[in-house]
């Protein structure tokens, strides 16, 4: 082969190689619930298809399916102009989250040439947040343009309705053991090209109801050591009145200090920046950004809070800050104490180690104790303990044998002032009262009406009271700002009243209580309730959850305004097996003797009932055989709905309907029957018939009709239907020619004939004419006979015209 050939042959496979090196394939199958997305950063340039024949083209490609996908790029190095982003999404719920953060490599290796970014999108059920757990590894802080050492760089954002936040760029290896976002947001993990994914895993769980951006946890290491922080979307600015908080773990012995450098503040146009200090058992610290921060020893929290910016003015840069925490061991001097028990309203103070590692050592009056009881006047001392390394609790108990014997007065119940030497705060103080023999507790607030807490009517305030018997059997658990009024119970009680979910117990001027003690009482506990208005309140029995004690009895005294009612529904019952006594429900409005509700275990109780007027609530429990009796009743006030009153107002409604219509229907029956009457005339006959038209005899009217004119009239044919008529029943003989009048005189009563005839008209089978009314004698006696068709010539009208004096109407006629 000559050596121009093997030339020629060397330049075609290099041209083909070159041809075929143009397309890029890539064999990709998707993990199942993550998406693949490949987007180019060009707008033209290299184009990434899929499909058969590469029928799909486009700068960005989105896949979803599990399923083996050939991608194929149009140019040689798609690496150059591509990156690839793996997305997956995590929800979490009120108790748990569906995943956690895994980092694998399984569907990302076909693209290990190419730029990657993972991504897990959280989202948390309100108002908690979602937490990420880093404490394998842990992470540190860096700046955004910094880079971490493995290459794997690490960014946590806050998803808010103004925008995504960043809250910032981590590296492995930190002191950061934890990360809390509220709502939403998320965490992805940015890899180079060519650098293979390092497996990790990152829990996630539900976090705490916070109130800031985000809570960012630091566990400080044992010895010296110094950490950054920076604020949010650092170098930029922090966003506009919002909150940020970090939590630092500090081991015991040690103290921090804090130093914000590189400090850009904002023009405000509402509110102040400052920074917040707040550890357990000590009261919180707020500093503005130019104040010297104050070392702090423990545990403690720093909160960064901005305000409202005036980012409408030019040059100003908004917030932001490097935070340089510092911490390092040191051994503290004895603190000395001194207390003056007359200052702490008879009360007994009780120091007790919490920690047993703890470093703590404490002395009595130069003697170590590891629980200190200050009765009198004492001298303490403390050294390197902690808030967390130490419980202060204060008792005191007030006893009275007989009743006249005991404080007339109400006793105080209020949290004493304890020395600021101490190295913690009170935590719960209580008070032991025992009446006489025959006698009964009554609490009352000194704030207003007490509130129980109960499921769907928790408490909000800063300290909670619990009540209790000598026994230690739990009557309820209550606070301030409700609708209770005063607790009364026939037995000796213990009152511990503390902080809200482990927070200190703050001290307040006014009392948490009144204590007195009083007469004997019928039930073993009375509680009277003022209810208010569209405000449900919540009820349970003593101990709830827990079951009342056998025999036991309690009563609510519940009053209910004017022109309001109660509605009760009996929440949450739990009836007993009763082996002695049944266990009973009533309910008995006030100067009553009938009972408005009564149910026993054994009865099936309604669901709902209403109480119009003030009330007393009675339950008693028998002796169980097995099971418990416990019940939470919701009392809620409406506007009074006075059933008998509506009754009554619908029947006069009714029966004012029926007397409309039957008075209408009389008064149209009324006026028909005039209209009747007005159209009938009578007419008296000369031969001795009467004859009665009804309405079919004369429906017309003279004007309207003009049968009575005629040119002329034979006498012999005057009214010959009524003479031939009349001869057929017998009343006229056969005759067709005038005869001089023969008939009854007026003194007589006239006749009326069954078979009258009507004009022309015959009234039919079944209806008759109406009988003859009554009427009086004319002036004169005149007959109706003469009138104008027996007139002679000659004759006037007024000669032959009878006198016939006024007009008579018809019996009923108007």
């Amino acid at each position: 082969m000559s050596s121009s050939t093997l030339t020629l042959q060397i330049l075609l496979l290099t041209v083909i190689a070159l041809t075929v090196s143009r397309v890029h394939t890539l064999r990709v199958t998707p993990d199942r619930g993550s998406t693949v997305n490949i987007s180019s950063s060009q707008a033209k340039g290299c184009k990434v298809c899929t499909g058969a024949g590469r029928s799909q083209c486009n700068t960005t490609l989105l896949l979803r399916d599990n399923k083996p996908v050939s991608v194929e790029f149009a140019c040689s190095r798609p690496q150059d102009e591509f990156s690839v982003e793996i997305v997956r999404n995590i929800e979490c719920t009120a108790k748990l989250c569906n995943g956690h953060i895994i980092q694998a490599d399984s569907s990302s290796l076909p693209f290990l040439d190419f730029n990657r970014k993972f991504t897990w999108n959280l989202r948390a059920s309100a108002p908690k947040a979602f937490k990420i757990d880093f404490t394998n590894s842990g992470l540190r802080q860096i700046n955004a343009s910094e880079r971490c050492p493995d290459r794997h760089s690490y960014t946590l954002k806050a998803l808010q309705t103004t925008g995504d936040v960043t809250v910032g760029k981590y590296c492995r290896t930190g002191p950061i053991s934890s990360a809390q976002i509220l709502n939403q947001g998320s965490f992805s993990l940015d890899v180079p090209a060519g650098q293979k994914l390092q497996n990790g895993h990152f829990d996630v769980s539900v976090g705490e109801e916070i109130k800031s951006l985000a809570k960012i946890t630091l566990t400080l290491p044992k010895g010296t050591s110094s950490s950054e922080l920076l604020s949010p979307n650092y170098p930029d600015s922090f966003p506009d009145d919002d909150v940020m908080e970090w939590y630092f773990q500090v081991p015991d012995k040690h103290r921090t200090t804090v130093q914000l450098l590189e400090l850009t503040q904002p023009h405000c146009l509402k509110k102040d920046t400052a920074v917040e200090y707040h550890s357990r058992g000590r009261i919180g610290s707020v500093q503005t950004l130019m104040d010297r921060q104050p070392e702090q020893m423990g545990n403690f929290s720093l909160t960064l809070r901005n305000c409202e910016m005036d980012r409408r003015r030019s040059g100003s840069p908004g917030l932001s800050l490097n935070l340089r925490v510092s911490s390092s061991s040191s051994k503290s001097s004895p603190v000395s104490c001194k207390v003056d028990v007359s200052k702490m309203e008879f009360l007994s103070l009780h120091i007790e180690k919490s920690r047993s590692a703890a470093d703590c050592e404490m002395k009595l009056n130069s003697v170590s104790k590891e629980k200190i009881t200050v009765t009198s006047n004492s001298e303490l001392t403390f050294q390197d303990c902690l808030p967390e390394d130490v419980q202060v609790t204060a008792t005191r108990v007030i006893a009275c044998s007989q009743l006249r014997d005991c404080p007339k007065t109400p006793v105080r119940l209020s949290v004493p002032p304890l020395p600021s030497c101490l190295p913690a705060p009170v935590s719960s103080v209580t008070w032991t009262l025992r009446p006489p023999l025959h006698g009964t507790v009554e609490l009352t607030s000194s704030t207003g009406n007490l509130k129980q807490s109960l499921p769907g009517q928790l408490c909000n305030d800063s300290m909670i009271i619990k009540v209790s018997e000598h026994d230690g059997t739990a009557v309820g658990e209550f606070c301030p700002q409700g609708t209770i009024q005063k607790v009364q119970i026939h037995t000796n009680v213990s009152v511990t009243v503390s902080g809200m979910q482990g927070k200190t117990l703050r001290r307040s001027i006014k009392p948490v209580l009144y204590a007195k003690m009083k007469e004997e009482i019928s039930e073993r506990y009375i509680f009277t309730v003022s209810p208010k208005r569209d405000a449900p309140v919540l009820l349970a029995t003593p101990g709830w959850p827990v079951g009342m004690q056998p025999y036991s009895t309690v009563s609510w005294i519940v009053s209910v305004p004017p022109r309001m009612e109660a509605r009760l529904m009996f929440a949450n019952l739990s009836q007993p097996k009763c082996s002695n006594r049944h266990t009973n429900i009533r309910v008995q409005r006030f100067d009553r003797q009938e009972e408005d509700y009564s149910r026993r275990e054994d009865e099936e109780p309604e669901g709902e009932i209403t109480v119009s007027e003030s009330f007393y609530l009675n339950m008693s429990n028998c002796m169980p055989e097995r099971g418990d009796f416990s019940v939470i009743t919701k009392v809620t006030l409406q506007k009074s709905k006075n059933l008998l009153l509506t009754i009554i107002l619908s029947v006069v409604a009714a029966l004012l309907v029926i007397f409309v219509i039957v008075l209408v229907a009389v008064c149209v029956v009324i006026r028909k029957k005039k209209k009747k009457l007005n159209h009938q005339v009578s007419i008296y006959n000369p031969n001795g018939t009467i004859f009665l038209p009804g309405q079919n005899g004369f429906p017309e009217t003279r004007e309207n009709i003009d049968d009575h004119e005629y040119a002329s009239i034979e006498d012999t044919l005057v009214y010959t239907h009524l003479l031939r008529k009349g001869r057929e029943i017998g009343i006229y003989g056969e005759v067709d020619t005038y005869q001089p009048f023969t008939g009854r005189t007026d003194s007589q009563k006239p006749l009326v004939s069954k078979d009258s005839v009507v004009n022309d008209r015959q009234v039919g089978p079944q209806q008759q004419a109406p009988p003859l009314p009554v009427r009086p004698l004319s002036h004169g006696e005149h007959r109706l006979v003469d009138n104008v068709i027996y007139q002679t010539d000659g004759q006037s009208d007024e000669e032959h015209s009878p006198n016939l004096g006024p007009r008579l109407e018809p019996e009923g006629g108007n």
